[in-house]
């Protein structure tokens, strides 16, 4: 079976992530890359290139910031259930999650590291020094059943603990769930809320990758969402690691958390899922961002 074997409608047919997970807000911070059409990540916008669209309605931008110097949070979450045994997949997780940690500042970014098969598991603590993670997955024998949207959820919720404006979730699995609870899209809202973009890094041998890209272009339907949509919902990314030699890919997370744009709006008072549009006035370009957030007054609840 194909790792991210895709079974809903293509992401742009999607309705928006269920409103699952509600918390009150009093600003909406949202975080944004934007690329070029050759790919190249751009970084010279100012808030008067950006509009932002909430349930369809011009939103004023109320702050707007660009320093690429501000430090990063990153929450690693390494699927270690039976299916990864298989082949290379933990060998490839181990390789993602070197080159990941050699890319970040001691002293100043901050990583946490998590594994998971039924239920989530905390092996390093959130630290500013991320030569702790060396090692960190060494002793892992992958066993159990696969409960990867649910580990991504709570991953989600520690992460929103953490003070840092530039973070994001940094999922390195073969891309099987068995027994979730949640769904993509009530994951991808609770990430969305939190304004966390959840990269998705699958580590699968290159047959996994082959079956996926043959059915991507036969245009094959789709009939629920997936995790490249929910990592597109949340602004975050799909990446394939099926070799050693492309876990350098994963430098492209750090570069582009460290390139975001940080924008502030005023939410709305609905007590709603509120969908949200970012966009650049250069129509060439493209932006990844989060897809909405829960209006000023909703309650917590579930």
């Amino acid at each position: 079976m194909a790792a991210l074997a895709a079974s809903g409608a293509a992401a742009a047919d999607q309705e928006p992530p269920l409103a699952t997970f509600k918390s009150s807000v009093e600003l909406v911070p949202i975080s944004a890359v934007v690329r070029d059409r050759r790919g190249r990540i751009v970084t010279t916008l100012t808030a008067a290139d950006f509009e932002i669209l909430d349930k369809g309605e011009r939103r004023s931008i109320l702050d707007f910031q660009t320093d690429q110097a501000s430090p990063i949070t990153i929450a690693v979450l390494v699927d270690t259930s039976g299916s990864m045994k298989v082949g290379a997949k933990l060998a490839f997780a181990r390789d993602v999650l070197k080159r990941l940690a050699a890319d970040l500042q001691d002293g100043r970014d901050e990583v946490s590291l998590f594994t998971f098969d039924s239920a989530l598991h905390e092996q390093q603590p959130f630290t500013v020094h991320p030569a702790s993670l060396q090692g960190a997955l060494d002793g892992a024998d992958p066993f159990g059943v696969t409960s990867l949207y649910d580990a991504i959820a709570e991953t989600a919720r520690r992460l929103g603990d953490r003070p840092a404006a530039r973070r994001a979730v940094v999922v390195i699995t073969d891309g099987l769930d068995t027994s979730s609870a949640l769904t993509a899209p009530e994951v991808s809202g609770l990430a969305s809320s939190i304004d966390a973009p959840v990269y998705i890094v699958a580590t699968v041998p290159p047959i996994d990758y082959a079956l996926q890209a043959d059915r991507a272009a036969s245009g094959a339907p789709r009939f629920s969402a997936d995790l490249r949509d929910l990592a597109m919902w949340t602004g975050g990314e799909l990446l394939w690691v099926t070799a050693p030699e492309e876990a350098g890919a994963v430098r492209r997370i750090v570069t582009e958390l460290r390139h975001q744009y940080l924008i502030t709006i005023e939410p709305a008072a609905e007590q709603e899922w509120r969908p949200i549009d970012v966009r650049v006035r250069d129509r060439r370009m493209t932006v990844r961002a989060r897809s909405g957030y829960f209006g000023t007054r909703a309650g917590a609840s579930r």
